[in-house]
């Protein structure tokens, strides 16, 4: 799928979401683990503001921000070691217990499932968390592949776990549609010769996510659908003007 004469998207076969920032809001539980864990190894909390900026790369990636306090740079290896498994079983333990799916997205899935769209959800988190968050929040079902961070041997941005998603699916990347929250999510598009639209919300560590130039922008995955359905239109009309 890309980009017609008119500037519009037409309409995929299949659908990539992202997961944390794009369908769920996770971080109250993410920053829960967090402080479980500093507090565990003697180390000031961070809270909910801090992780906020923080997550988007994987739950290694996240510890390890959080262990230097900021998004850049490497905490000490055995100090990361000691801490990891700690965060790990403490969101284990609450994986769901305050996260929400955003407004919206219950309604989009729904939609989205219903008009016929092969769905796919492709993040950076773990499996053992992926899962059981999909499943608690009542998604798990309306996806055909889920594949998490440890799916494969690599994660976005790289763009395998999106063409994994369209071999599988048997789908031509140019036919697809990947929908995110970060800059993550639009690279990995690019790199795989998908579309990329992205929500307003969700973690893109501050920066507004129409500076990554992606496809489209919407505000809530219900709106989604009708986007879909009007672009395919408007492009169908202008095919027949041609």
């Amino acid at each position: 799928m890309s980009r017609n004469g008119c500037g519009v998207l037409a309409r995929p076969d299949m659908i990539l979401i992202d997961l944390d920032g794009t369908l769920v809001d996770s971080v109250p539980d993410l920053a829960h683990a967090v402080d479980v864990m500093m507090k565990a190894i003697g180390m000031p909390e961070r809270g909910e503001e801090r992780v906020r900026e923080w997550i988007g790369n994987g739950a290694e990636r996240l510890v390890r921000r959080a262990l230097i306090d900021r998004v850049d740079g490497e905490p000490d290896e055995a100090l990361f070691r000691r801490a990891y498994p700690v965060f790990l079983d403490a969101y284990q333990e609450n994986v769901s217990r305050d996260s929400r799916p955003y407004p919206g997205v219950i309604e989009g899935l729904a939609a989205l499932k219903a008009a016929g769209f092969m769905l796919g959800c492709v993040t950076n988190k773990p499996a053992c968390f992926t899962e059981p968050l999909l499943k608690t929040l009542g998604m798990y079902d309306s996806f055909g592949i889920v594949i998490s961070g440890d799916s494969l041997p690599t994660k976005k941005p790289d763009p395998a776990p999106l063409l994994h998603a369209a071999a599988f699916f048997g789908v031509a990347p140019e036919r697809s549609l990947m929908v995110g929250d970060s800059i993550n999510d639009v690279l990995a598009a690019r790199a795989a010769g998908f579309a990329v639209a992205c929500v307003t919300y969700g973690y893109n560590h501050g920066n507004d996510i129409r500076e990554a130039d992606p496809d489209a922008v919407i505000d809530s995955l219900a709106e989604l659908p009708a986007l879909l359905e009007v672009e395919a239109a408007q492009a169908r009309l202008s095919g027949n003007d041609a």
